[in-house]
């Protein structure tokens, strides 16, 4: 991305996709330098928890960029309706990072490949949607789990931000 004076020079495409990938980088980093059992810690009454938002953002990056596009997606190994806020003790950590990594990537290819006015159909709604739409949603739903994991990992080990503290090395 290009900048003049502080303001982005970018096309639509391009900025809605920037977007997207700063909130992907600070789900990313709200894992950071934690271990296993933080990572699954359940944090609500609902036993949501730090990987089990990844898991989750996986299977609706899979759902809303790749399905509704017609696109194959990866075989999912839980039952997204029931089973994507929290990590089960099966799952390993590796397994799901990974696993937010292809959809993440297989969402890219989608992104890269359709002009924003393409138009697709989701299984589970009845509805069409523009590719457009479909980043601006994926924004939203990113920042607001992106958001959810602040006050997570603020409460495992009082992390803040949307990014690693710089530090000064000087």
């Amino acid at each position: 991305m290009t900048t003049d004076g502080g303001k982005y020079t970018t096309g639509e495409k391009e900025t809605l996709r920037a977007s997207l990938a700063r909130h992907q980088y600070a789900v990313l980093w709200k894992l950071e330098g934690l271990d296993d059992e933080q990572l699954r810690r359940p944090m609500t009454p609902s036993g949501t928890n730090l990987l089990g938002l990844v898991k989750h953002l996986a299977s609706v990056h899979y759902g809303w960029f790749v399905e509704t596009f017609g696109e194959e997606v990866e075989p999912l190994w839980f039952d997204p309706a029931t089973e994507d806020m929290a990590a089960g003790p099966e799952e390993t950590t590796r397994q799901i990072i990974d696993f937010y990594g292809r959809a993440r990537a297989a969402s890219d290819r989608v992104i890269a490949s359709r002009p924003l006015e393409t138009l697709g159909r989701p299984s589970w709604h009845d509805m069409t949607v523009s590719l457009r739409w479909v980043l601006v949603d994926m924004i939203e739903e990113t920042a607001r789990h992106a958001g959810h994991m602040d006050i997570l990992r603020e409460l495992i080990d009082g992390a803040t931000g949307a990014h690693p503290p710089v530090t000064d090395s000087a």
